[in-house]
């Protein structure tokens, strides 16, 4: 799992009939202290109704993906599984 900031949401007329009713949303990796990893935004299917500027849990394997579906024909890679709340590191693990 990644940790991921919401940037914002895509929307579409025209796309594969699996997609169908499916949230797609634009997230970038982040680090625990929320700074930007890397330079490539990711799609990824929203499942739990994130909204833009929210940190989320980033599954990104195509058949994790398809178990949580229930679809093996979906076309999809990334797919978001949580809201982050909070994250609290404790800093003096040995």
């Amino acid at each position: 799992m990644i940790l991921a900031k919401v940037k914002g949401n895509i929307v579409s007329t025209q796309k594969n009939k699996n997609l169908s009713g499916q949230k797609l949303m634009i997230v970038h990796p982040v680090d625990l202290n929320g700074n930007l990893i890397g330079k490539k935004d990711v799609v990824a299917l929203d499942r739990v109704n994130s909204g833009i500027g929210d940190t989320v849990l980033l599954v990104q394997e195509g058949k994790a993906v398809q178990q949580i579906l229930g679809n093996k024909t979906t076309p999809a890679h990334s797919i978001i599984v949580a809201v982050v709340d909070s994250i609290d590191v404790n800093k003096h693990t040995p």
